[in-house]
């Protein structure tokens, strides 16, 4: 009679010799099962064999989980990003001493049986039986390659994993008729193969040229004997055998798999016993995953280049399918980033502005007539730790920036000039433009419907000695406030809005500018630094707009191209339009607000600007072949930039020529070294006898004369008067744009 359990019925090994019986009577080979010595098996013997014949006969093998290589246009590494850190390598780059190694501790008898071993079963069946546990277990290289199939496709959910790893009769069975079937299509070498590349090896590695990289710093193939057997210890317990931690551990485990080696005679016992003398030797390399592993700064590009593949349809229907393929890796990306670009954009953030001052800078440079993305950095690293940000200020919230983006203060007005000069304004146009007056009482707006000053508020310049009357190309060049309100005032909101639209510029959030004067003149809505940049290319292209692009080409693990999104052109303006503003803006940087930015060796236009309390500087600028933008400020908008000391200097009052000029100068030389020098299509701007005169009439003034009773309505918009900075406090040689209220 067979012995029972204390409580009845056959013990847990009794009813696995069972089942192995009744399964070799069925004509279902399903041995190879270690099973708990007690406990549920999880389905009867019947219905198992049974249920054996309805698993489908064919295994769904995931590609292996990869690193992703994130190259610069260059062909240079930015960084890794990776799920799983694993590089998969044929047979013939594995060494043999570790093929030999694995076989001879996972599963010595690998060669001779098919997906299981009978003999490996029963004894340890037999061997479980008389320790009353599990002791030993029996599943074949085979059997453990095809349960590490589950897991990979499991990922990184923790139910799934549970299920693909559950200790139950059902997973074992599944296992093994999957094992049949992986023994008949692939053949024991490409079983070995993948055997090597999916098992994980502890310390983040997955796969043997991860491990060897991550211990030895050493291609698979180099692997000597006793680093081999290292890495075959391993597999078992990836935590108690780590040599990282545990020297005294992974050195016994190492020296069993070399005794077992020389047992099947893999190797001879001399060889095994002067490998067992040889010291633990570790050159251990340390993960380097994701952006903040980039070089020169790239972190947020290449930070980017993630947001841009997880939310472009081009790489998948659903977000969820599209973090699949990321996930799964494998990938070579190569961007539009130009190494020589973003090491100068960051060398010069580095000379102007610490990464522990109270504010920080982006740059972001791009390039006309493609939309690249050259170059995007910041003052504060990509990281976790003080000082430190995963925010990145170059770019909207939806592509992991701000939530609202950064006020450009008046680097909006070429926007609001380009619409009038679509409209028909000549360049020449002169408005009174007083120091100071009210807002106008309406503004033509969209579908018929004004914007209305109900608050009856004040606009001034930024000095007092701002008092016009000006033509467009001095007041540019000044940025003088109250021009630009009374030529939205004849130009209407709605214009403007329809140009801007058609070159790209929407709030930091995402959303569409507001129909708001104060936005649409003065810069008082948040914009992000890439699109400025990209709107400003539209002009040094001629009034063709390109949308921006970071991705050149994908190559799959396998060589596949993968397709990417390119970038669509669309004409924004006519091309004399975008002249005349070309024109118009290299007066800023000749002998405007933004002097202390121009370049002296090439054609170049820019526009600075500088927000309501002095909480945020801006300098964009161009050249027909690269445009950048530069932002200065606190992220959180708390701070105002008044006897504030900034990268060691200190500054009374910031302006945009005086903190972010410089470091557009500097990041776009560096840039542009080398580079051709291309001209603008300069179109002639002749000074109106109105600008001609105003200098005499202003001689012949008392003081106050030519400024207007604030009580006296003047057509324009509404806003507090305290909301705007102004233009150049040219007394002190400093450059500065205005700027409108943060909301």
């Amino acid at each position: 009679m067979p012995k029972k359990r204390s409580g009845g019925g056959l013990t847990g090994t009794q009813q696995a010799a069972k089942f192995l019986g009744v399964s070799v009577l069925s004509g279902a080979v399903l041995a190879g099962i270690a099973l708990p010595a007690a406990g549920a098996l999880g389905l009867a013997a019947k219905g198992t064999v049974e249920g054996f014949d309805t698993i489908p006969a064919n295994l769904k093998t995931p590609p292996l989980s990869q690193r992703t290589t994130i190259l610069d246009a260059e062909g240079g590494q930015i960084a890794t990003v990776y799920s799983r850190d694993r590089t998969v390598v044929p047979f013939d780059e594995i060494s043999p001493y570790m093929q030999k190694a694995i076989v001879a501790i996972e599963d010595a008898r690998f060669y001779e049986h098919g997906a299981i071993d009978l003999k490996g079963v029963l004894r340890a069946l037999n061997k479980n039986a008389q320790s009353g546990g599990v002791s030993e277990g029996a599943s074949t290289l085979t059997q453990q390659y095809v349960k590490n199939v589950f897991v990979e496709e499991a990922g990184d959910d923790p139910d799934k994993v549970a299920q693909a790893t559950q200790q139950t009769l059902g997973r074992k069975i599944r296992e093994l008729k999957y094992a049949i079937q992986v023994e008949e299509e692939l053949g024991k070498k490409k079983i070995l193969e993948n055997y090597l590349n999916i098992t994980f090896f502890g310390q983040q590695a997955y796969g043997v040229e991860a491990a060897s990289q991550r211990y030895f710093s050493k291609k698979a193939k180099d692997l000597k004997l006793e680093e081999a057997a290292l890495l075959a210890g391993i597999v078992q317990s990836p935590s108690r055998f780590d040599p990282v931690n545990d020297s005294e551990e992974a050195t016994k485990r190492r020296n069993i798999v070399l005794q077992r080696m020389a047992d099947v005679r893999d190797i001879s016992q001399a060889e095994a016993d002067r490998a067992k003398a040889t010291p633990i030797e570790l050159k251990v390399s340390k993960p380097k995953n994701g952006c903040i592993t980039a070089v020169n700064g790239a972190g947020f590009f290449c930070d980017y280049v993630r947001q841009v593949f997880l939310t472009d349809p081009v790489f998948g229907k659903t977000r969820e399918a599209r973090l699949k393929v990321w996930n799964q890796g494998g990938l070579t990306i190569r961007t539009t980033l130009d190494p020589q670009a973003q090491a100068s954009a960051q060398n010069s953030i580095k000379d102007h502005v610490h990464q522990t001052d109270k504010v920080a800078s982006a740059v972001t440079l791009v390039q006309p007539g493609t939309g690249k993305i050259v170059a995007m950095g910041q003052s504060k690293p990509y990281g976790f730790g003080k000082n430190e940000t995963q925010i990145n200020y170059s770019v909207d919230y939806g592509m992991g920036g701000s939530n609202y983006g950064f006020p450009v203060g008046s680097t909006f007005k070429p926007f609001l000039a380009a619409a009038a000069l679509e409209q028909g304004k000549p360049p020449t146009q002169v408005y009174p433009s007083p120091y100071r007056m009210p807002y106008p009482q309406s503004v033509p707006g969209c579908n018929g419907k004004p914007w209305v000053n109900s608050a009856k508020e004040v606009l001034e310049n930024e000095n007092e000695s701002e008092v016009g009357p000006y033509a467009l190309k001095e007041a540019m060049a000044k940025s003088v406030n109250t021009y630009f309100v009374q030529m939205i005032a004849e130009t209407g909101t709605c214009p403007v809005m329809e140009t801007t639209a058609k070159m790209g510029v929407v709030q930091g959030s995402g959303k569409p500018l507001p129909e708001l004067p104060s936005a649409l003149t003065l810069g008082s809505t948040g914009i992000s630094p890439l699109v400025m940049a990209n709107a400003y290319a539209t002009f040094a292209n001629r009034g063709t707009y390109c949308t921006p692009t970071a991705i050149e080409s994908i190559t799959t693990a396998d060589g596949q191209s993968l397709k990417v999104p390119r970038t669509e052109c669309s004409r924004a303006m006519n091309e004399n339009t975008a002249d005349t503003i070309n024109t118009l803006l290299r007066g800023v940087v000749d002998s405007g607000t933004g002097q202390q930015a121009g370049l002296q060796s090439r054609d170049n236009a820019g526009k600075t600007g500088t927000t309501d309390e002095r909480r945020n500087a801006w300098f964009v600028g161009y050249t027909p072949n690269m445009s950048g933008a530069v932002w200065v400020g606190s992220a959180s908008q708390q701070v105002k930039m008044e006897r504030i000391t900034i990268g060691g200097q200190y500054h009374d009052k910031v302006f945009g020529g005086a903190v972010p000029g410089p470091i557009w100068k500097a990041a776009m030389t560096g840039a542009l070294n080398g580079q051709p020098a291309p001209p603008f299509n300069s179109v002639h701007i002749p000074d109106a006898q109105k600008d001609k005169d105003k200098d005499k009439d202003r001689d012949r003034q008392k003081p106050g004369d030519g400024r207007p009773d604030p009580q006296q309505p003047w057509p324009g918009i509404s806003i507090p008067p305290d909301l705007i900075g102004g233009g150049n406090n040219r007394g002190q040689g400093n450059g500065g744009g205005n700027g409108g209220n943060w909301p």
